[in-house]
């Protein structure tokens, strides 16, 4: 069932938004050459802590950190660990914050140091993606408008679309009605009403769209090896533009 939330629950969302984006932008801060990703995480652990908020995605269905750090050909769930960054890779760092009584719920994908033309070009591409799909998170459009609108905007660089996750609603659960998928046909799905808050995050291949799970159960990688990119917010239906609540000072 969607839950559409009342003032009260959108003000106590927004709290949670707010440290959940200020998490990414402190990861994002983070990642650097040299830069173990435990580090990133214990970092990001803290800092939740002490805003008095706790780590959505921490022994979530047994995830044992506290944020995920997906490297390269690594799409989502990468667990952090005594991995180093290195120069040239592309880093997908997604986090999500509890305070409250709900969640937060962003991701995005940073670069670090110089990095391909492709790279470069996948990363503008799939945080866009996220920004032609909301042109549709308004009162009176379907779910899979925004899907679609994601996917046409990817598949016209040439990139492809991941299938197998989704995006998804978002609040006193981490993962609520209902699924956001990139890709499909516009017109189809739960139509949108205003109180309604969804996490949508274009995840986006340079290559194939195939992936596959590694034997940690938990880290997706592309099938061909060849980078992806990730790109999210918690955005809320209004009755007019939609509200993105995963922002710093503005940004997102």
């Amino acid at each position: 069932m969607i839950q559409v939330k009342s003032e009260r629950e959108l003000e106590l969302m927004r709290k949670a938004c707010r440290i959940t984006a200020a998490s990414r932008a402190l990861a994002g801060e983070m990642v650097l050459a040299g830069m173990h990703t435990q580090e990133i995480d214990r970092a990001v652990h803290d800092f939740m802590i002490k805003q008095g908020a706790t780590p959505s995605f921490l022994n979530y269905n047994g995830y044992p950190k506290s944020i995920c750090i997906s490297i390269n050909e690594e799409v989502i769930h990468g667990i952090p660990g005594k991995r180093r960054i290195k120069e040239g890779d592309i880093v997908s760092v997604d986090v999500g914050a509890y305070i409250g009584g709900f969640h937060g719920d962003c991701a995005a994908t940073f670069a670090v140091g110089e990095i391909s033309e492709s790279a470069r070009k996948l990363i503008e591409v799939t945080r866009q993606s996220f920004f032609e799909g909301i042109k549709y998170a308004r009162p009176g459009y379907r779910v899979s408008d925004i899907s679609h609108a994601i996917q046409a905007y990817a598949e016209s660089f040439g990139f492809s679309v991941v299938r197998e996750y989704v995006g998804h609603g978002v609040g006193a659960k981490l993962h609520e009605d209902p699924e956001v998928p990139n890709f499909g046909e516009p017109g189809h799905g739960p139509r949108l009403i205003p109180g309604m808050t969804l996490a949508i995050e274009p995840m986006i291949n340079l290559g194939k769209s195939r992936i596959r799970v590694l034997s940690d159960g938990w880290t997706v990688v592309t099938a061909d090896g060849l980078p992806s990119a990730h790109y999210e917010n918690t955005v809320l239906i209004t009755n007019g533009e939609p509200e993105i609540l995963t922002t710093v000072d503005g940004e997102c």
